[in-house]
């Protein structure tokens, strides 16, 4: 917890994102994301989400995703859903347009931030 900007996915995180992963994996069958895509909301109500989690599906926020419990490697089905790949999120969650991130990465990325002590 002490890396900043970094969620760490504890037992209380699987615990508390158990329906949001089990909703992502779900999303490898074909079948399955064209009932997401035909309609979010009803599929999502198929599902033992929070309002919270839900909401952050719709939104596409990875980082509230994250934190309401999302493992990155079962978020990363969500971004497939919408034909996006892991540098689409990394750069989402880093608050960048791909272009950006991708420069700052080939640049050498970025330097850790430390907490105020």
């Amino acid at each position: 917890d002490s890396i900043p900007g970094t969620i760490v996915f504890t037992g209380e995180l699987a615990r508390k994102g158990f329906g949001l992963n089990q909703f992502c994996m779900s999303l490898m069958k074909a079948e399955n994301r064209a009932a997401f895509k035909a309609d979010e909301r009803a599929y999502l109500n198929g599902w033992p989400l929070d309002q919270a989690q839900k909401d952050a599906v719709v939104a596409r926020d990875y980082g509230r995703l994250l934190a309401l419990g999302g493992n990155i490697f079962f978020v990363l089905k969500l971004a497939a859903t919408d034909g996006k790949g892991a540098q689409s999120v990394a750069a989402s969650l880093a608050g960048q347009s791909v272009e950006d991130y991708a420069a700052m990465m080939r640049a050498g990325g970025r330097k850790p931030v430390a907490l105020a002590a």
